[in-house]
């Protein structure tokens, strides 16, 4: 007999079958057990699945300054059949960061070029436009005419542009669209006869984050800003590393002028044979100013993490000898300097200029990604001693390498005990049923190491990096399981991530993301609204919840964690039920004398274990609100099969 394929997962998980009656919970409202750091639930943003350039970052123009390996990579050229229009790449050696740009030739008759955008451009009727180009005349004087325009050529916008220098100079104007549409291409066409030096060709919509000019998707940004996170890590993951040390992450390469920025190609841009993405490169336009900035936007504390001598092990492996680390170091120190220094120092005046006066009190850094081995901690050590002399107050990130378990993990963990560090960053990309029956992990740790980071974590619902994974209630139940044992020990988890955090419909390279996104459309996750529901109900100290003296933490597939939130006199309460059963559990509240009359619960569940959101029904798994009458300091919730509920209920004096 064939079973259906939901039930065999339910036996496989342990969530069939009759739940037992269970004994009343006790929350020590009296004895908080540990401080709630501010960090504990952030984000990790890493520019893959076209994260940052076609998604966070605003820009509509694909290769913008002609410095993909293919020159003309996303531009097409279209004439008349009369017109001998030509185009010719120059590589200027006196401007190593962006040597590139385009002669365009015209006789008059109708000559152009085309830009495909990232997966088209996503335009929105009445939204205005920004287009911006460098150029300078060779000979004669040209115009350009803009148009956006739909799969059928039909004009959705369209502006004139005369180009007026002969020397480079930046030229502008601005449109407004009079249709919406998702995959819009841009023309240039050239009108008049001459030659003329294009660079830096560029268009973005006004509606940016903050309205700031070449800007930021404000859809996504106040995704992430409804959060309310308490960090924000940047730039990722295995990008800081690179394939090779060649391609590696470099933040200096970041700042600055956008025209100055050395772009680079993105080390996901062939990883993965199914899904290969060969116009994936990295403008940076959204560099580490424009990250300190968002922190700062959103209220997250920010993360960098840096490059520390060593490429992507599961790649080239290369690294730096110990003795040649002193560029590397440099750039640490230098990157400090960058966030906090003041505008006296090089840095720091750098900073300044950019438009940020005032330091980002930068507290946290990472040193290297994923790296493992000997090699990693030669190297960690030269960077702790440098950092530290100088800048004692600044935590560092070290790495427990890329699995929560065996060999390579004890071994790190051993010396990073050994050395004292900060912060320890453990990831774990495993199955719905390791988060559960991981809830625990933290329990038992030693509390005189040093701190965890839980910095990149996420239910596979197939494998790890198959493309089949899917954010199915199923992976975001099991991580809300979890992530009541990193609350519950919050005196050594002092931060917490998911990953990655952004993906395209059309561009993506790795399964499961936080947040999914097309042109001009974005939802949130069945995972991504656990993670907000804890992120958004933190609290500040972490109260004992047990039955029978044990926590809760699987038995009877129940999950609990508790806080006391100070600024606002509140318990709150995170209650998941994992089984297939419904539960009715009383909640005794000690320490209390009389509580508000009314308490706040949200409750979350899918219809089906595989549900999951989509940009059609995106938040078919998503919060729903209630109010629930409170009688003395007793609490009776009955928990739905398969959910996650959390209730915040006020003491009163």
């Amino acid at each position: 007999m064939q079973l259906p394929k939901l039930y065999k997962t339910l036996i496989a998980l342990g969530l069939a079958g009759q739940v037992a009656a269970q004994t009343p919970l006790v929350v020590q409202v009296n004895k908080p057990k540990a401080d709630v750091q501010p960090t504990m639930w952030g984000l990790f943003f890493e520019d893959i699945n076209m994260g940052a350039d076609g998604g966070l970052y605003a820009e509509l123009v694909k290769n913008r300054s002609f410095e993909f390996t293919t020159p003309l990579m996303g531009w097409r050229e279209s004439r008349s059949t009369k017109s001998t229009g030509s185009v010719l790449v120059i590589n200027r050696a006196d401007q190593p960061a962006n040597p590139r740009f385009l002669r365009v030739k015209t006789d008059g008759e109708k000559y152009g070029l085309i830009n495909e955008g990232f997966r088209g451009m996503g335009i929105k009727q009445g939204v205005g436009y920004d287009f911006s180009i460098l150029s300078k005349n060779v000979e004669g004087n040209l115009t350009l005419k803009l148009e956006l325009v739909n799969g059928e050529g039909q004009v959705l916008g369209t502006a004139s542009l005369p180009l007026t220098s002969n020397d480079w100079k930046k030229h502008s104007v601005s449109f407004t669209a009079s249709k919406t549409e998702p995959k819009a291409k841009l023309n240039i066409w050239f009108e008049g006869k001459g030659t003329a030096d294009l660079d830096m060709i560029s268009l973005f919509p006004k509606d940016t984050w903050k309205n700031r000019p070449g800007g930021l998707r404000a859809d996504l940004v106040q995704l992430l800003a409804d959060m309310k996170p308490g960090f924000l890590r940047f730039p990722g993951g295995c990008i800081v590393e690179g394939y090779d040390l060649d391609r590696r992450y470099q933040w200096k390469n970041t700042v600055g002028p956008i025209e100055a920025r050395k772009g680079e190609i993105n080390r996901w841009n062939t990883e993965f044979k199914h899904r290969l993405t060969p116009d994936y490169f990295q403008t940076f336009g959204l560099g580490f100013f424009e990250y300190f900035q968002l922190s700062e936007d959103i209220g997250a504390e920010p993360l960098p993490i840096l490059n520390c001598g060593m490429a992507c092990q599961y790649n080239s492996g290369e690294v730096v000898p110990v003795d040649e680390l002193d560029p590397y170091v440099q750039d640490a120190l230098d990157l400090i300097e960058f966030a906090n220094g003041s505008t006296d120092t090089k840095w720091g005046k750098l900073r300044a200029e950019m438009g940020h006066p005032k330091p980002f009190n930068l507290k946290l850094l990472g040193i290297g990604n994923e790296q493992w081995g000997p090699q990693y901690i030669d190297r960690y050590v030269v960077f702790e001693k440098a950092i530290k002399s100088k800048y004692p107050n600044v935590r560092l990130i070290s790495s427990a390498g890329p699995n929560p378990d065996g060999e390579v993990f004890g071994f790190l963990s051993g010396k990073l005990r050994e050395l004292k560090a900060d912060i320890v960053d453990e990831h774990y990309y495993r199955s719905p049923q390791w988060f559960m029956e991981n809830a625990n992990r933290y329990d038992d740790y030693d509390r005189k190491g040093p701190k965890i980071f839980a910095g990149e974590y996420a239910s596979q619902s197939k494998d790890i990096a198959s493309q089949n994974n899917k954010n199915t209630w199923l992976c975001a139940l099991s991580e809300a399981a979890f992530m009541t044992g990193l609350e519950r020990n919050a005196d050594m988890v002092h931060m917490a991530s998911y990953a990655p955090l952004f993906a395209h419909a059309d561009g993506w390279q790795w399964t499961p993301d936080l947040i999914w996104m097309n042109n001009l459309q974005s939802y949130g996750t069945p995972n991504y609204y656990v993670q907000k529901l804890y992120s958004t109900n933190k609290g500040t100290k972490v109260l004992p919840i047990t039955a029978n003296n044990e926590w809760v933490s699987g038995k009877n597939k129940l999950y609990a964690s508790a806080t006391w939130d100070e600024p606002t006199k509140e318990i709150i309460l995170k209650l998941v039920n994992t089984s297939d059963q419904a539960q009715t559990e009383t909640i005794n509240l000690e320490g209390v004398k009389k509580l508000d009359s009314k308490a706040k619960r949200w409750t979350m569940k899918g219809a089906e274990l595989d549900s999951e959101n989509s940009f059609e029904n995106p938040k078919q798994v998503s919060p729903t609100e209630e109010e629930l009458a409170v009688k003395g300091t007793k609490l009776t919730l009955t928990l739905a099969p398969q959910s996650f509920s959390v209730i915040r209920v006020k003491v009163v004096k």
